[in-house]
C-alpha cells in the first residue's frame, strides 16, 4: 500500500494501491473535497496507476464544473448558474448551458411522475429553514418557523411558472421572488454523468461516489467477487458512536443512494429538524429516519430518495415499482421495511446466500 499523497490545491484528496488477489489489475483511491460541500471519492481498478489518475483528475474536474453549474449561492466568471436564473426571476430569461438545461428539464419530468412530493421550484420555503438551521445549528434548543413565515414563501413558489426554452436555451422564473433549489437532485445527476464518462473513457471497474450518492460501475476486478458492498448508513450513530452500519448492500452497475435526518438538522425542545421538507406540509417530514434507494441511475435515485422520504410506506412501495427501484425504509424505532427481492443483496438480512453471492 502506497502512502497517502498530500494536499493538493484547494482540493484535498489521496490515493491508496492495492494488489489485487490473483488479478493483474490493482485497486486505487481518491477523494477530494470543495464541490457540492461534501468528498468525492473514486475506487476503481486499473493496470496503471498513470490511468487512475487521468480518471481522478477528470471526474474533479468534471465535479466542479457541475457543481458551478448547480450552485444557487454563488457566481462564477462567464457561467450562468442555478443562481442567475434566482437572480432573474421575474425579470428575463437566463441562456445556460446544454447540460443545465438538460438537468433541469430531467428534474421536470421527474416531478410530474412523482406527484409533487418533490418540487425545485420550493427554493423561498427552502431557504426559509436553511436559514433557521444556520442560525441555531450550535444552539442546544432553537426555533422554528411560524407558518406564517412559511406560507408567505411557500406563495413565491409556482411549479408550473418556470420556463424552459430548448430552443433558445433559456431558463425562466416569471415571477420575481422565485428561486429553484436543486439540492434534491444535483449530486446525484453529476455522479451518473462523470460516472458514465468515465466508463466511455474505459474505465469499467470502479464505484464514484458524491457525498453518499454512490453509484458502480462493473464487477470488481480482483480476482475475488463480482459485486461491490456498500454500506447502508446507521441514522441511529450519532447517540452510539460505536454503532455499525445498518447493513451491506453488494451491487453492481447500479446506484445506491440514502436520504436521512441524521446530518442537516437543528433541534428544537427535543425534537429533530432537519432539511427534507414536504412540499404540501412546509414541515419536515416525519416518516422515517432515513431512507435508500437502490436503482441504476444515480440522479433518479437521488430524487427518488427524497420523495420516499416525504411518502407514505404505501405510496412509497408504489412509487418504487413504478421506477423499478428497490428500497430500505428505516423507522424512527429502529425498525426496517425492505423491499423483497433487495434482501438477498444484503450482508445481514440476506445472510450467507448475499455474503458467498458477493
Amino acid at each position: 500500500m502506497r502512502k497517502l499523497l498530500s494536499v493538493l490545491l484547494c482540493a484535498f484528496f489521496c490515493m491508496n494501491v492495492f494488489s489485487g488477489c490473483g488479478s493483474k489489475y490493482e485497486k486505487y483511491r481518491g477523494q477530494f473535497y470543495g464541490t457540492f460541500d461534501t468528498v468525492v471519492e473514486l475506487v476503481g481498478y486499473v493496470e496503471r496507476e498513470k490511468d487512475f489518475d487521468r480518471y481522478f483528475a477528470h471526474a474533479k474536474e468534471r465535479f466542479q464544473y457541475y457543481n458551478r453549474l448547480f450552485d444557487k449561492y454563488h457566481t462564477y466568471d462567464g457561467v450562468a448558474n442555478i443562481k442567475t436564473i434566482n437572480d432573474n426571476a421575474g425579470t428575463a430569461p437566463v441562456k445556460v448551458e446544454k447540460e443545465l438545461l438538460d438537468f433541469l428539464k430531467f428534474c421536470l419530468e421527474w416531478e410530474d411522475a412523482a406527484a409533487g412530493l418533490v418540487d425545485i421550484t420550493l427554493g423561498p420555503v427552502l431557504s426559509v429553514w436553511h436559514d433557521y438551521r444556520e442560525l441555531y445549528k450550535s444552539s442546544a434548543d432553537g426555533e422554528i418557523p411560524e407558518m406564517e413565515e412559511l406560507e408567505t414563501a411557500a406563495a413565491s413558489a409556482h411549479a408550473g411558472e418556470l420556463l424552459l426554452d430548448e430552443e433558445n436555451s433559456t431558463v425562466f422564473l416569471t415571477h420575481k421572488g422565485m428561486s429553484l433549489d436543486v439540492g434534491c437532485a444535483a449530486k446525484g445527476y453529476a455522479t451518473e454523468k462523470v460516472g458514465d464518462e468515465l466508463y466511455e473513457m474505459g474505465f469499467t471497474s470502479f464505484s464514484i461516489s458524491g457525498g453518499g450518492n454512490v453509484r458502480t460501475y462493473d464487477a470488481p476486478q480482483d480476482g475475488v467477487r463480482d459485486r461491490w458492498g456498500i454500506s447502508i448508513g446507521n441514522p441511529f450513530m450519532e447517540d452510539d458512536p460505536a454503532a455499525e452500519p445498518l447493513d451491506i448492500l453488494f451491487v453492481r452497475n447500479c446506484s445506491v443512494v440514502t436520504s436521512g435526518d441524521y446530518q442537516r438538522y437543528y433541534m428544537v425542545e427535543g425534537k429533530r429538524y432537519h432539511h427534507i421538507i414536504d412540499p404540501k406540509t412546509l414541515m419536515p417530514a416525519e416518516h422515517y429516519r432515513s431512507v435508500t434507494v437502490v436503482t441504476e441511475d444515480s440522479g433518479v435515485a437521488d430524487l427518488l430518495s427524497t420523495a420516499l422520504f416525504i411518502a407514505d410506506l404505501e405510496t412509497g412501495k408504489e412509487l418504487a415499482r413504478r421506477f423499478d427501484a428497490q428500497a430500505v425504509w428505516v423507522f424512527p424505532d429502529g425498525s426496517m421495511e425492505v423491499t423483497e427481492s433487495l434482501t438477498a443483496q444484503m450482508k445481514v438480512l440476506g445472510g450467507a446466500t448475499a455474503a458467498r453471492e458477493a
